[in-house]
């Protein structure tokens, strides 16, 4: 992770997820939330369903739109697990994405923003079912093994960090960049970050940079290391044995990351609940990759940075996944009536000019009675996800 100029690589995984961010998730080709979804191994859906021998694979196939989710994606994947986990035909689960770039950017922005222009109700929809198929994931009771193969972002991370076996590649760009979009780390991101150690998860909530292969695995966001050039390989295998048996047969250790040397000044600066002091602590390190950090975190959403902060401290109390959740539901549910998501999302993929304009635009103006109300109960009617 280039956490300093010069640790920055041509194609670090910062790089990576930052041109996904601009290029891929708005859904550029996104197909219409009308098509349903699946295909039993035709390769013409969103979501390819098959079964090969003991493994049952689920392939999201929106590589012009970097696989992002939409609606009936989340429905196609959600069912077949269902389906799946009554089979005895089926030992372990597969997941992975179409195309060379990733295996899921996120869900699909431009439908959201649209959404929340509109004062509709389409993504409190979405984020419900999402992060139901996120619990479903966690509590499988079958081997799901997530091939986290190049971009994983957002949502992508919904859908395989929560699995059982979590495999990263040299080519893998983790992260979760909502910060950056004035929205907040869902899909169960804060009860993941908030387990790292110490405190890097709290770096990469609010800097929303992405982590390759050793840091993933440093902050229990995968499991173990498998080269790119080997998928092929490891897919053919779980065919016809067992993941546990398959899995002892790759060995390799990932390459080296960049967190490790960085966290005992990651650990000093934001070991605190206030935002301010955070990067007050990052510009006066010495380390120029916290000054660097801090730089980053001031150019995100003020009013996403306060409340990605408290719902971290707040998961760690929380403890399991699903109560996680249901406030991550509150969370997002609350920023998309907010100002900030549709400004950050017009900034970054709607007009590209990457100035948004915050509101408020100082860390300074968000109150704690404003980052309260993204806590609140859900008041307008809108169910809960467990309840």
């Amino acid at each position: 992770m280039p956490l300093a100029p010069h640790d920055s690589v041509s194609h670090s995984p910062a790089d990576s997820a930052s041109d996904a961010v601009s290029e891929s998730v708005p859904g550029s080709g996104a197909a219409s939330e009308s098509e349903s979804g699946s295909s039993s191994g035709s390769g013409s859906g969103s979501v390819v369903l098959r079964t090969e021998g003991r493994v049952a694979h689920i392939v999201l196939n929106r590589p012009g739109a970097l696989n992002a989710l939409t609606h009936p994606m989340v429905l196609a994947i959600d069912a077949a697990l269902g389906a799946w986990e009554s089979d005895d035909r089926v030992e372990t689960v597969v997941i992975s994405g179409a195309g060379e770039r990733g295996l899921c950017a996120g869900g699909d922005i431009r439908a959201i923003h649209a959404d929340a222009v509109a004062g509709g109700h389409a993504s409190k929809d979405f984020w419900r079912d999402e992060y139901r198929l996120n619990a479903r994931i966690a509590r499988y009771p079958k081997p799901y093994v997530a091939l986290m193969d190049g971009i994983v972002m957002g949502g992508g991370v919904g859908v395989s960090a929560h699995g059982s076996v979590r495999i990263v590649t040299e080519r893998s760009a983790v992260a979760m960049p909502e910060t950056g979009i004035g929205f907040v780390p869902d899909v169960g991101g804060t009860h993941l970050l908030a387990r790292a150690p110490g405190e890097l998860g709290v770096h990469l909530a609010l800097t929303g940079l992405a982590v390759g292969a050793a840091d993933a695995l440093l902050c229990g966001l995968a499991d173990r290391f498998v080269p790119s050039g080997r998928l092929l390989e490891l897919i053919g295998a779980l065919a016809g044995a067992r993941a546990a048996e398959v899995l002892e047969r790759y060995p390799d250790p990932a390459p080296p990351g960049e967190l490790a040397r960085h966290q005992e000044w990651i650990d000093s600066c934001y070991a605190s609940d206030s935002v301010e002091t955070i990067v007050e602590r990052l510009l006066s390190h010495g380390d120029p990759a916290a000054k660097e950090a801090a730089v980053t975190i001031l150019t995100r959403s003020p009013t996403s940075l306060k409340v990605t902060l408290a719902a971290l401290r707040r998961a760690r109390a929380l403890g399991a996944l699903e109560p996680v959740l249901e406030q991550e539901y509150r969370v997002s549910c609350a920023a998309l009536a907010a100002p900030d998501l549709v400004e950050g999302v017009r900034a970054r993929i709607i007009d590209k000019d990457r100035s948004p304009r915050w509101s408020p635009p100082e860390l300074s103006g968000v109150t704690d009675e404003l980052v309260e109300r993204f806590f609140a109960p859900l008041g307008d009617g809108t169910p809960g996800l467990f309840g």
